[in-house]
């Protein structure tokens, strides 16, 4: 499990995660990328725990999607099931269990600020948050996808689904883009990647 992992993670960051995999009985799974989400965790019928990642992720994002669903897990183990799944609770068991990890030795130095920014108040997702979102793509291979926040006003572009949409005008956080079979409108994170159609 060791090799597997130091592919996936920041060297310094393997032993302390397979700590928290041996203590928590979590059964790590490495998927191929899903677009709609970056990893899950579920209680098995059993009683188990199996966490999926994404295989494609970095090593930086694979870190923190490994540590926010072991967040998941210990939240519900020790407040109960009924809890929100990314209330107070979550949030207070993912800071406590990432702030180890938050070091020179596993992140680069450009990272540390954005992380600690991110984790007075971790969001449901690494993608919510545009800087920590922004910093850690810079880490990923490039592809030949784009920004919504770079396209033109009126653009065209294309989801991973096929779905083609206009760009349309900034809605506070948000871009309100319309899809071209529908007219509905939808909103776009600013950084959400896209591939352009036409300009």
């Amino acid at each position: 499990m060791n090799d597997v992992l130091l592919k996936y993670l920041p060297e310094k960051a393997v032993f302390p995660c397979m700590e928290l995999i041996k203590i928590h009985g979590v059964n790590l799974k490495v998927v191929d990328q899903r677009v709609t989400r970056h990893g899950d965790y579920r209680r098995m019928p059993n009683g188990s725990h199996q966490i999926t990642v994404n295989a494609t992720s970095n090593k930086y994002r694979f870190l923190i999607t490994l540590i926010h669903e072991i967040g998941h897990l210990v939240a519900f183990e020790k407040y109960g099931r009924r809890i929100k799944p990314h209330g107070l609770e979550w949030k207070r068991t993912f800071q406590y269990l990432m702030l180890p990890f938050i070091r020179p030795e596993i992140f680069p130095s450009s990272l540390l600020p954005i992380l600690a920014r991110h984790f007075r108040n971790p969001k449901a997702s690494s993608t919510t948050d545009l800087n920590l979102s922004m910093a850690l793509k810079s880490y990923d291979i490039p592809t030949d996808k784009i920004h919504v926040f770079e396209l033109p006003f009126g653009s065209i572009f294309k989801l991973y689904n096929g779905k083609l949409f206009k760009k349309g005008e900034r809605k506070v956080k948000r871009y309100e883009c319309i899809e071209v079979a529908s007219g509905r409108v939808y909103l776009f994170q600013p950084h959400a990647e896209v591939e352009i159609v036409r300009n």
